[in-house]
């Protein structure tokens, strides 16, 4: 690991800085430094293991500077033959939202925030870093995403209750036909990866999963127990969203959803071999929700 991190203090000139690295149970995808510079400077180095991440983390931090808080970019190493793509951004003051800190006025925050992001519309679905590709259908890039977390848990879980998610979301595709789309999506906007201190909102952190998608599918984590968040949070969430924008009707495809992101999240957990170790949580909260899923 020592070596590993010699190549990015070399890129970066970041030769007398100390690097510690940031543990968190639900990370999937990146690894994620403290950097603290001889002078007492405090960064963020995130380090994407896939191009496409490190991709769309660059782009979408690019694209919303200045129009929501999020960190603000230092210096990139863009990934090549034998090392990772890795993004050095400012630390932004404060700490993850925990339960203790979500308010109303919070909920508020976050709502209206996640409506800004919700207004930037775009030409069409799929992944903006490949603009060319984007297609009018949003049932197409979801049908290939969503066999894509079936094949990785084939092997996994039960043939049964794959055959059981397949004929589900065959059944259920056409509520697709009416989403409020296309437009930029995070795709992850959940408490962790929302900064807060001084009881304000420092940063929405994470971009590496956004893309150009469908506004419901950002209330998916809300709806996914991944949010703090009682009935009056959830009223202002809400409210906060609805000063900006019309919030979309997005109960009756919420079942939909929530299956994809069980599906997604169980099997990349597989696919990476982490499902008993560092994302064991996540991997069983979705494990438990497919298999009670068909029972309910």
């Amino acid at each position: 690991m020592k070596s590993y991190i010699n190549i990015y203090q070399q890129r970066l000139n970041l030769k007398s800085a100390t690097f510690a690295r940031i543990e968190h149970e639900d990370a999937m995808v990146a690894i994620v430094y403290k950097v603290v510079c001889p002078d007492g400077t405090q960064l963020i180095l995130k380090i994407c293991e896939r191009p496409n991440d490190y991709l769309r983390e660059v782009y979408f931090l690019n694209h919303f500077s200045g129009q929501i808080p999020l960190p603000r970019i230092i210096r990139i190493v863009p990934p090549e033959m034998g090392i990772h793509g890795a993004i050095l951004m400012e630390c932004l003051p404060g700490t993850l939202i925990k339960i203790i800190d979500y308010t109303d006025i919070l909920a508020f925050e976050m709502g209206s925030l996640l409506a800004r992001i919700h207004l930037n519309r775009v030409a069409g679905y799929g992944d903006l870093i490949e603009p060319e590709k984007l297609i009018p259908d949003p049932r197409v890039h979801f049908t290939l995403k969503f066999e894509e977390g079936l094949d990785e848990c084939n092997g996994h879980l039960p043939k049964s209750l794959i055959d059981q998610c397949r004929l589900y979301f065959n059944d259920n595709l056409y509520l697709l036909a009416t989403v409020d789309g296309p437009c930029m999506i995070h795709r992850d906007f959940r408490a962790g990866n929302v900064i807060v201190g001084d009881g304000e909102i420092q940063g929405i952190i994470d971009w590496s999963s956004a893309r150009a998608s469908f506004a419901e599918d950002d209330f998916c984590p809300f709806e996914h127990g991944e949010w703090p968040a009682n009935s009056e949070n959830k009223k202002s969430f809400l409210a906060g969203y609805a000063s900006i924008r019309t919030v979309p009707d997005y109960q009756k495809i919420m079942p939909f959803l929530r299956l994809n992101r069980a599906v997604a999240t169980v099997g990349f957990t597989v696919k990476r071999g982490t499902w008993n170790g560092c994302n064991a949580h996540p991997y069983l909260y979705n494990r438990r929700f497919l298999e009670t899923f068909f029972s309910i």
